[in-house]
């Protein structure tokens, strides 16, 4: 079993900056890749920044240029370094990894969410 730990939440000015963290524990062999998720309710989840073991990230469009995703193998913890926020980037961001048991068995697994809230 996996299991996402994120921290790092919290309210913000707008402009300002926060760092999520989540680490991830379990029987993991390998972790392919890591990423950030965000949910405002009632839209659909999406998609913020993903990278992979070797390092290749992937960004939105509304975060390209004020987000950094950066990942630590060695500690199986992903990190999400925001700056400039702004009133729309309020929501609920989700840490996902995709990997590998010890037991040879792929899995997909998800944190319980941080709330960021960026103030106008």
């Amino acid at each position: 079993q996996v299991q996402l730990v994120e921290s790092g939440g919290g309210l913000v000015q707008a402009g300002g900056s926060l760092t999520l963290s989540c680490a991830a524990s379990g029987t993991i062999f390998s972790i392919d890749v890591m990423g950030w998720y965000r949910q405002v309710p009632g839209k659909q989840r999406e998609l913020v920044a993903h990278i992979t073991s070797g390092g290749d990230t992937n960004y939105a469009d509304s975060v390209k240029g004020r987000f950094t995703i950066s990942r630590d193998n060695a500690k199986n913890t992903v990190y999400l370094q925001m700056n400039s926020l702004k009133p729309e980037d309020t929501a609920v961001y989700l840490c996902n990894a995709v990997g590998w048991t010890t037991l040879q068995k792929g899995f997909n697994a998800w944190g319980q969410g941080a709330l960021v809230t960026v103030s106008s």
